[in-house]
C-alpha cells in the first residue's frame, strides 16, 4: 500500500498545469483555469503552448540552413595590408587571421562562425527530429540538447561583433583596414533565424509526449 502511494505521489509531481486544466500567463505568471481566454492578473491572452511550435521551428531551421550556403560562399571580409588584399570567405577569413598573426581572433571567429551555428541546427533538428518520432531520445537526452542550444544561442552573435570590432579598430589608414563583405549579412540572418527557431521551439512539448507515452504504455 505504501509503494502504491509513493507511486501515485510521483505521478501526480510530474503532472502538467495543462494536465491539471491550468494555464500560466507568460507575463505575468498567474495561474489560469484553461477555460479562460484573458488573463484573470494582467489581461494578456493566454496560450497553453506556443501555436505550430514545431512547425515554426522546423521551416525557421530549414531556413537557417539555406542561408548558411551564401554565408559560407560569401565573401565575409576583406584584410588589407598596405592596400593589398583579396575578399576573404569565412574559411578563408580564418586562415588570412592566422596569417596576420591574429590567433586569438582567428579561434574566436572558427567557434562562432562554424561550430555554434552547426551544433546549434544539429540540436533544434535532433529535437524536432525526436518529437516527431523519427529518433528514439529520452526525456534526459532531450533536456540536455534543449540546454545545450541554449547555451550556443549565447554565443551565437559573437562572430558578428569580432568582425564589427576588425572593422573598427584595424584600420590604419593605408597600412591595415578591414572590410566586411556580404557574406556577414547572410551570416547575421542565419543568427536571427537560428535565434527565432530556438526561441519557437515550445520545451513543454517534451513533457507533454512524456505524460502521453506513459498513458499509452499504461493502457496497453
Amino acid at each position: 500500500m505504501q509503494n502504491s502511494t509513493s507511486e501515485q505521489t510521483s505521478n501526480d509531481v510530474i503532472e502538467s498545469a495543462k494536465r491539471a486544466g491550468l494555464i500560466s500567463c507568460e507575463y505575468c505568471m498567474k495561474l489560469n483555469h484553461d477555460k479562460l481566454a484573458i488573463c484573470r492578473c494582467c489581461g494578456a491572452k493566454l496560450h497553453s503552448r506556443i501555436h505550430q511550435s514545431i512547425n515554426r521551428c522546423w521551416a525557421l531551421t530549414i531556413s537557417a540552413i539555406l542561408l548558411l550556403i551564401p554565408a559560407n560562399i560569401l565573401p565575409i571580409m576583406t584584410v588589407k595590408t598596405f592596400g593589398q588584399g583579396e575578399p576573404d570567405t569565412i574559411i578563408s577569413g580564418i586562415i588570412s587571421l592566422f596569417q596576420h598573426g591574429l590567433y586569438p581572433i582567428g579561434v574566436i571567429v572558427f567557434l562562432a562562425s562554424i561550430m555554434v551555428p552547426i551544433l546549434k541546427i544539429i540540436g533544434l533538428v535532433l529535437l524536432l527530429l525526436s518529437l516527431e518520432g523519427k529518433i528514439t531520445m529520452g526525456r534526459n537526452e532531450r533536456t540536455r540538447v534543449l540546454r545545450w542550444v541554449e547555451f550556443f544561442g549565447k554565443w551565437s552573435m559573437l562572430d558578428v561583433f569580432v568582425v564589427s570590432f576588425l572593422v573598427a579598430l584595424v584600420n590604419i589608414g593605408d597600412i591595415a583596414n578591414v572590410n566586411a563583405g556580404l557574406g556577414i549579412t547572410a551570416f547575421c540572418a542565419t543568427v536571427i533565424l537560428t535565434i527565432f527557431a530556438a526561441n519557437s521551439f515550445d520545451s513543454r512539448l517534451i513533457w507533454d509526449q512524456l505524460h502521453d507515452e506513459r498513458r499509452i504504455t499504461s493502457e496497453s
